[in-house]
């Protein structure tokens, strides 16, 4: 099974193909768990559409019902959940590697251009969450649901989840960063535009306008528009593919 010790945690991770080295984050919230990059909520599967020219890895993140699993504490924000991705690169002895990340990936990937932007040669955030709206509003039924699956979990009391889930998503824009950081952001990016409110349009057509070196793809989730998506999102990893 492969997976590490990390600060506590017990991170599971799968890897597919071979070549240049992608760090994938799965949609679904605080449930984003490898499985769910087979499901229908994830129209490009890139452990299947990259693996070809790519060595694709995806994990679990922690305590998201899969095999990674970490105590909870009130001090857990965004930063906690980069340190696993850092970590994990380190395991892997990866120093450089692209990104792929669907919903609250984007933002996963948006903390990790903050903290470590020398590891990242690109970025593909597809549908990313973010808020329009000024003021927090209540906990959400996919949060309330994730936070019901914590059963083994005696730490993670009504006190502690209140202030995690003020600790993610008070801040607002795609919560991690805000938009002073993303028109700094050096790192070539494509992002494709989410429709609903966990994941509006404004965000992500913000994200791509205020981001200096960024495409943007407004329809991709099914029939010809997923084709061409697709195939777009290949040409863009290649094209800031290092050379070997």
């Amino acid at each position: 099974m492969p997976s590490f010790e990390h600060r506590g945690a017990h991170i599971y991770y799968e890897e597919f193909g071979q070549g240049f080295p992608i760090l994938t984050f799965a949609p679904a919230g605080l449930a984003s768990v490898i499985d769910v990059w087979s499901q229908p909520s994830a129209p490009i599967n890139p452990t299947t559409e990259f693996a070809t020219n790519y060595r694709v890895i995806a994990m679990d993140q922690r305590n998201a019902g899969g095999k990674s699993r970490a105590p909870i504490a009130a001090t857990d924000n965004w930063d906690t959940y980069t340190a696993d991705h850092i970590a994990l690169l380190d395991h892997l002895r990866i120093d450089r590697c692209h990104l792929y990340g669907q919903c609250i990936g984007g933002s996963f990937i948006m903390n990790m251009i903050k903290a470590q932007p020398e590891r990242v040669s690109s970025a593909v955030l597809a549908q990313p969450i973010g808020r329009v709206a000024p003021a927090l509003p209540p906990k959400t039924a996919r949060f309330n649901a994730w936070a019901e699956s914590l059963t083994d979990h005696p730490e993670a009391t009504p006190q502690v989840l209140d202030t995690f889930y003020r600790s993610l998503y008070e801040a607002g824009f795609v919560y991690c960063t805000d938009r002073s950081f993303a028109a700094s952001v050096k790192t070539p990016c494509l992002v494709l535009a989410g429709n609903d409110e966990a994941h509006p349009y404004p965000i992500a057509e913000d994200l791509s306008k205020l981001i200096p070196n960024c495409e943007f793809i407004a329809e991709w989730k099914s029939g010809a528009a997923l084709t061409a998506a697709t195939a777009r999102v290949k040409e863009f990893l290649a094209k800031h593919t290092p050379a070997r």
